[in-house]
């Protein structure tokens, strides 16, 4: 027989061991009131992340502080430098030295999440991608972001790269609340270039009631992520969702939790800036890379569409569009505008995108992005 001191210590040991690799099974969650910063909900807030294209918004939110302090204009030109022709997909494909409007690169950011657009931003921007990614630590430490580290504008996996549900939450207000003249970015159905249309990742849009931003991220090692808003009766929550296993997953989950948001007032409810730090490990990030893309899941993903490749989504919360996607126009070119004077510094390199791998080693194809 075990002894009672024994079978508790194993308990204890059964109980610390589930905790510590919970976040990799149960994601991250947090759902807030934009205009009062009351925290609704969370659950893991503070655990670290791979925030894959999630990124994208701080990248949205460094140009937009740049453009208010006069350092260029939305018709400032964004040029597709040979770096930025390199990233892998997502990505626009447009060939070095094409010539596109910041306004028009941040549309494609928030639709098709291109990573050679976002490169390219971040050299007009901060110069290079390195001068970039200190202007994104140091408004993340002006904002209170204690959780995060930046070293690229798009999201692509480097172990240098992280964030927290709660950060995610606080970035998501200020681009709310310091921008919201801004805020068409993020609720744009689809963009349009030729005769191709590119329907946002964000199928919340049209499809939950209220739905007005914002973005999705995914790489292996995130798992499925999504910060969305919404607006009812004048009142706009987010929700962030963090390592879900598929895009069907993130988005009903982002549904539910912003319905249940609109049910609860939230009289007393904690301030998202006094929410204090929890969980054991929250200071080590999560890497989802063996459950997001082992073959088992590529394959339960697939039996996630249709014979029609459409995603099959039954949550009670989420209604068919009842149009097509209503795109934006997006050209080359019509940039006359002024470009930034900040210091171009040479392009160091910063850890790359490791490529994905299935278990048995063989270079797993997977659109890292959206």
């Amino acid at each position: 027989m075990i002894s009672t001191r024994c079978g508790a210590a194993l308990l204890a040991l059964l109980f610390w061991g589930f905790a510590a690799v919970s976040p990799a099974h149960a994601g991250a969650s947090i759902v807030i009131d934009v205009g009062s910063g009351k925290v609704l909900s969370h659950d893991n807030a503070f655990q670290r992340w791979y925030p894959a294209s999630l990124t994208k918004l701080m990248t949205a939110y460094v140009a937009f502080r740049a453009v208010k302090a006069g350092e260029l204009q939305f018709d400032s030109p964004v040029r597709i430098s040979a770096q930025a022709a390199k990233e892998p997909p997502s990505k626009m494909g447009y060939p070095v030295g094409s010539v596109l409007t910041l306004d028009n690169a941040l549309k494609i950011l928030m639709v098709k999440s291109a990573n050679d657009v976002a490169t390219s931003v971040a050299e007009a921007v901060g110069g290079s991608v390195r001068g970039f990614a200190v202007r994104m630590n140091a408004m993340a430490r002006e904002l209170g972001m204690t959780g995060s580290h930046f070293v690229n504008a798009h999201g692509l996996f480097s172990a240098e790269q992280y964030t927290t549900a709660r950060d995610l939450a606080v970035l998501v207000r200020a681009l709310r609340t310091e921008f919201p003249q801004h805020a068409h970015y993020f609720s744009l159905e689809a963009i349009q270039t030729g005769e191709k249309i590119m329907p946002n990742y964000n199928w919340l849009i049209g499809r939950f009631e209220g739905a007005d931003g914002m973005k999705t991220g995914y790489i292996c090692s995130s798992g499925f992520n999504l910060a969305s808003t919404a607006t009812r009766n004048g009142r706009t929550l987010a929700a962030i969702v963090l390592g879900a296993s598929s895009q069907v997953v993130r988005g009903e989950e982002s549904a539910r939790l912003l319905a249940k948001g609109f049910q609860t007032q939230g009289f007393a409810a904690p301030q998202l800036d006094s929410l204090t730090p929890y969980g054991e490990n929250r200071n080590v990030v999560v890497d989802l890379r063996p459950q997001i893309c082992s073959q088992e899941a590529v394959a339960k993903r697939v039996e996630e569409r249709d014979d029609e490749g459409r995603l099959i989504v039954r949550s009670p919360y989420i209604r068919p569009m009842a149009h097509d996607p209503r795109p934006v126009v997006i050209t080359l070119g019509g940039a006359t505008g002024p470009e930034s004077n900040a210091p171009r510094y040479a392009n160091v390199p910063i850890p790359t995108p490791r490529p994905d791998r299935s278990p048995d080693g063989a270079v797993m194809v997977t659109g890292q992005g959206g």
